[in-house]
């Protein structure tokens, strides 16, 4: 890959874009899961909330594109595992953010999986999606989709 005349941008884009075509599948069949073993709501929460998981999935492609040109190959899933689970605990998965100390709810905020807990759990909760869970998803996708064509331009120059 290191000879491609693909531009860094659109190698990566390339890669995101693969990636949201299998998280896209994935909803789709946990969904179908879902309402097969009898999951009742109203369809526009289904709607919204598969939007929101799949949406809110390029944040964690884009990461794991960065991961894996950061890391050796060999080492990306014992990097992933464990910085993910930290992620989830201190941006409010494990344990809604309202729980945490007040040190830790300013700090959830600026965490990846916080505006996507906020986006996931709003068509489900009925609360209303704030702009700052938002701009989170935004900028962290902006941080690792960079961050990846930067680390892949460097891959590549190596060559």
């Amino acid at each position: 890959m290191r000879l491609t005349p693909l531009r860094p941008a659109a190698y990566v884009a390339t890669k995101l874009i693969t990636a949201m075509s299998l998280g896209l599948l994935a909803v789709v069949i946990e969904f179908l899961v879902g309402a097969v073993a009898g999951v009742r709501v109203p369809a526009y929460v289904w709607l919204l909330s598969g939007l929101a998981a799949w949406v809110g999935s390029l944040v964690f492609a884009a990461f794991g594109l960065f991961i894996g040109y950061l890391a050796p190959a060999e080492n990306v899933m014992q990097i992933i595992g464990p910085v993910l689970a930290v992620l989830a605990m201190f941006g409010g998965l494990f344990v809604p953010v309202e729980v945490l100390p007040d040190v830790l709810q300013q700090v959830a905020t600026f965490t990846p999986v916080y505006g996507m807990g906020v986006l996931a759990r709003a068509p489900l909760t009925g609360d209303g999606v704030s702009m700052a869970a938002v701009v989170n998803l935004v900028v962290w996708a902006l941080v690792f989709g960079v961050g990846a064509a930067r680390l892949f331009r460097r891959d590549t120059a190596r060559v």
